[in-house]
């Protein structure tokens, strides 16, 4: 039997309908096209594979993919697990400084980027780092040099899958996984909303059905636009991937009608409110679009309401998932989330908590395995009830309804979801204060209707005689010097006083009476 590797995964798949077209990375109207049959993408992955295999790259290694969303982000992902190693995703909008962080913390031997980011890869704090593959720069060179056969030795359903994400301290932490774990966990187990499959040998059957096409807007380096990716490889559907610097609505849907998309997965309000405006103009009718998914932010009752009134009967899914956990449920309305199987509202004990009752959200089962190189986060994180079952605390809080749905309340290590990017408060806290006219900040998610939430800082300027001056463009201009823009506070309000905790921790319910109320006006 093969193994549960997502590259045996792919190839099963590749092998049963070779000719079927799998990916199509097109961006608006006019923008460079890429479109590869199953044959087509296994033999180019091949070809990345053997390239970094040449360059010493091999099993438990690590290698960082630094791209926008094109065809070669997922060659090169699927090179990398046929070589057992573990592509490593890496935020484009990163700064010098994080990218440095992410890049040596993850121990990455190899590195497959655009020539455009290339410049902020500090190489020579990087000693582990030693080969950088430039995409527009030698890639193409570099693949027709290489073997497209398959010439590779056995895998191992054991074999990393390794997801960054941020961590309470406000830097990027790796959740690493086994293949098998994540594919059932997050990737449909090849039988989305049903039973996943027992042998890999299972997912030819594909080559029986009509292929589905799933239009991926999110970005390849979260963990939602792989997960649909591979949820539509595994089952063999077509994968129209949105390429454009920047989500255009218009254009999503231009390219829905050319490529007769029927699924469209987005991220949030911040997608799905403009794509249903467009729609509402009635421009858009050659559609074959059945069925809208979100995932990595919340949709509003009012967006979701816009989108089936645009297009009747479409079948809308708010997704709930995170790096920690997978898949975790679904949105059933008032706030409400229909959790997995495999899923549980856990006490202090690990105990699980009554209708009513809060506690906070679990996951056993198809678990990751650790964070990658910090046992402290991992003891905390994965942890074993007293009856001896493993569990993954997301972090989420929650409080059990009595019809078996849950209602979140939010998370205990401080995130703001802002238009699916993850915020931690801490970090961009630690930097306003480095500010020599800020005395102390505080950072929150407040409402916002396009992005889910803004990141929101409550700032105390310094009162002190040769303290500089202190407004909004300047405390933006100095987080840019260190922050992602997504990290940049959109809105400032000064207070006299920053508020603590008596036992000196920021006071984050005082922040939000500040600064939601004036959010809302």
């Amino acid at each position: 039997m093969r193994s549960f590797n997502l590259a045996d995964l792919f190839e099963v798949v590749a092998d049963a309908c070779p000719g079927r077209t799998a990916l199509v990375a097109a961006g608006p109207p006019g923008a460079p096209a890429a479109r590869l049959t199953y044959a087509g993408l296994d033999a180019r992955a091949n070809r990345v594979a053997h390239h970094l295999r040449g360059q010493g790259v091999g099993p438990g290694d690590h290698v960082g993919i630094l791209a926008r969303n094109r065809a070669e982000w997922l060659e090169a992902m699927i090179g990398c697990f046929k070589l057992r190693a573990a592509p490593v995703n890496v935020n484009h909008r990163y700064v010098a400084g994080e990218l440095t962080h992410l890049l040596g913390d993850a121990r990455c031997v190899a590195l497959v980027a655009e020539r455009s980011f290339l410049d902020a890869v500090e190489r020579d704090r990087l000693p582990g780092l030693r080969h950088v593959l430039a995409i527009d720069g030698d890639y193409e060179d570099a693949l027709a040099a290489a073997s497209p056969e398959r010439d590779f030795g056995p895998r191992s359903s054991d074999d990393p899958y390794i997801l960054y994400t941020g961590g309470t301290t406000g830097l990027p932490k790796g959740v690493l996984w086994r293949c098998e774990d994540i594919f059932v966990a997050a990737m449909g187990g090849g039988n989305f909303g049903g039973t996943p499959v027992a042998d890999p040998a299972e997912l030819a059957a594909c080559a029986g059905r009509d292929p589905l096409c799933a239009q991926v807007h999110a970005p390849l380096m979260h963990g939602g636009g792989q997960w649909i990716t591979w949820i539509t490889l595994t089952t063999g559907g077509t994968v129209v991937l949105w390429t454009g610097q920047h989500f255009d609505a218009r254009g999503a849907l231009e390219l829905a009608a050319r490529e007769r998309s029927q699924i469209l997965m987005l991220v949030g309000n911040g997608m799905a409110a403009p794509v249903a405006a467009e729609l509402a103009t009635g421009a858009h009718r050659d559609l074959a679009v059945f069925a809208f998914g979100s995932g990595g932010a919340p949709l509003s009752a009012a967006v979701r309401d816009r989108l089936t009134a645009a297009v009747p009967g479409a079948y809308v899914s708010d997704n709930l998932g995170g790096s920690e956990t997978g898949a975790m449920g679904t949105a059933e309305g008032d706030g409400r989330f229909r959790l997995g199987p495999e899923f549980a509202v856990l006490d202090g004990d690990l105990g699980p908590v009554g209708p009513g009752e809060e506690g906070v959200v679990a996951r056993t089962g198809h678990i990751p395995s650790a964070y990658w190189g910090d046992p402290e986060k991992t003891a905390a994180t994965f942890v074993t009830g007293p009856d001896g079952r493993r569990w993954a605390l997301q972090g989420d809080h929650a409080r059990v309804v009595g019809d078996g749905t849950v209602v979140l309340l939010g998370r205990g290590s401080l995130v703001v979801n802002t238009g699916g990017e993850k915020v931690f408060a801490e970090e961009v806290e630690t930097v306003l204060r480095a500010h020599p006219a800020v005395a102390d900040a505080i950072v929150v998610g407040t409402p916002d209707d396009r992005l889910g939430h803004r990141v929101t800082a409550v700032v105390q300027r310094d009162d002190g005689p040769d303290a500089p001056a202190a407004d909004a463009e300047r405390l933006a201009a100095h987080c840019r010097e260190t922050l992602a823009g997504y990290k940049v506070p959109r809105t400032f309000h000064f207070v006299g006083a920053v508020q603590r905790t008596p036992v000196g921790k920021p006071d984050y319910a005082w922040a939000r009476s500040v600064a939601e109320p004036a959010a809302r006006s």
